[in-house]
């Protein structure tokens, strides 16, 4: 079989250190043919899983699938059975990496946050392509362990932020590199979440249900404490806060405890900051201060702003990011057409010479009497089909991790920001805050893991 091709960079970092080059690293020698296809495990059938399920399933072939609910199993088993008949089901994934690892070489790992480093690690260490959903991990060590494990494994991996693949980002950071708005300074980015999505800023309930028979509860918690089964809330607790109705942990509310989920950093940071990632070269922040709502060991605050700030990377300026979640939005630019509204989803770049709105200048005359900037960035067909092009040999997925890791543990500076209740300085090197020693806070860095979950 040939050679795989060199892995070549087209982002290059502009200060010793900054480790945000997205198509980096050294991979495997050849082991497939150009069209050969791929076998894969995924774990978790169901939400994002489900999604990575049928592309699987329509582009390469589903041998092994994971989950700790037996009827999402069974649903996703059916599927896969039409066109790849013997696929193998197991509740446990530490069961089938050690059943089953010789018969796959991809796995997908589409769990609840908490799973996605410890999966993501048996894999990597048996030599797997890993693709993992976003945020990379529940923890910033995590995201860092990952990465550096497969650098030494020389295997393909990508994060399941899709925005990356697109022809929008591409032009965006083509936009922003040809000087269209000068060196940007201040970045603003908004969401929705959690409003309406899942409830947070409450307290455990106090009481407990019997646990459903297709869900396993005990893998389902995983390396997370022990914990009783709730089902719904019982005192209306969570009255007008959940989109998903009275919820408490599954099967999507998980994402507003801080046991299992990342809040609503983890779930839309790394979609909506990739860009100021990928085009501002971002590295490490040197300190995040959080306002918000209130908050508690148990659930993420209903709302909070947060303020990230980077220091300069050889000749690009320091940058402001602004986060704000819950329904809070940054002050209007004034550049924006009376009649446009911010919405509920959204980012603006100023820059010393205009703002980017979304992914294009405004006022939208700008835009369009702007020159088409060259397209220095290769283009990928889709989000996943960029991922097995890396995993038979072609040039690195453009969500890597060594770009998912440097984003992933940026973004989560902000949850200890929240946890610590003041103004984290940040040692990004070495990976801890120099002025708080917090073990509640520590903990967010580096997890402790229930026996037999550990990394």
């Amino acid at each position: 079989m040939p050679d795989r091709l060199n892995r070549r960079a087209f982002m290059k970092t502009t200060a010793a250190g900054v480790a945000v080059t997205v198509l980096t690293g050294a991979f495997r020698p050849g082991a497939y043919a150009a069209n050969e296809t791929l076998r894969c495990a995924c774990i978790g059938a169901g939400g994002r899983g489900g999604g990575h399920v049928k592309a699987a399933t329509d582009m390469q072939r589903v041998v092994a699938l994971c989950d700790v609910d037996q009827g999402r199993l069974a649903g996703a088993a059916k599927q896969v059975e039409k066109k790849h008949p013997g696929v193998r089901t197991f509740v446990d994934y530490r069961k089938m990496f050690d059943d089953a690892h010789k018969t796959f070489d991809v796995v997908f790992v589409a769990t609840p946050d908490h799973h996605h480093a410890p999966a993501s690690m048996r894999a990597l260490r048996l030599g797997k392509h890993v693709y993992t959903e976003k945020p990379m991990t529940w923890s910033i060590g995590e995201a860092r362990a990952l990465a550096e494990e497969a650098r030494r494994q020389k295997v393909a991996t990508q994060m399941g932020n899709q925005g990356m693949a697109s022809e929008s980002h591409r032009r965006f950071c083509e936009t922003i590199w040809a000087g269209a708005i000068g060196k940007v300074r201040e970045v603003h980015i908004w969401t929705d979440r959690a409003l309406g999505w899942w409830p947070q800023g409450l307290d455990r309930p106090a009481y407990s249900d019997t646990v459903p028979d297709h869900i396993k509860w005990d893998l389902w918690l995983g390396p997370a404490s022990e914990r009783p089964f709730v089902s719904k809330w019982r005192g209306g607790e969570a009255k007008g806060k959940s989109r998903s109705g009275d919820n408490v942990y599954l099967p999507f509310v998980w994402r507003g405890w801080w046991d299992f989920g990342t809040g609503a950093l983890g779930d839309i940071a790394c979609h909506a900051m990739a860009p100021a990632f990928w085009a501002l070269r971002l590295g490490k922040p040197d300190w995040v201060e959080a306002k918000h709502s209130g908050t508690n060991k148990e659930m993420y605050p209903a709302w909070s702003v947060i303020t990230y700030h980077f220091p300069a990377r050889g000749e690009e300026p320091p940058v402001k990011l602004v986060w704000y979640d819950g329904g809070k939005k940054p002050p209007r630019p004034p550049e924006l057409e009376e009649d446009r509204q911010l919405g509920s989803n959204g980012a603006y770049y100023v820059g010393e010479k205009g703002t980017i709105f979304g992914h294009r200048i405004i006022p939208e005359s700008k835009m369009r009497d702007l020159a088409e900037p060259p397209k220095t960035i290769p283009r990928v067909p889709s989000h996943h089909e960029d991922f097995f092009i890396a995993c038979r040999g072609g040039r690195p997925a453009c969500s890597n991790y060594d770009f998912a890791s440097n984003e992933t543990e940026a973004a989560l500076v902000g949850n200890l920001a929240i946890r610590a209740g003041k103004r984290i300085e940040w040692d990004g090197q070495a990976m801890k805050p120099t002025n708080c020693s917090d073990p509640d806070v520590l903990a967010l860095i580096h997890r402790q893991y229930r026996k037999g979950w550990e990394l």
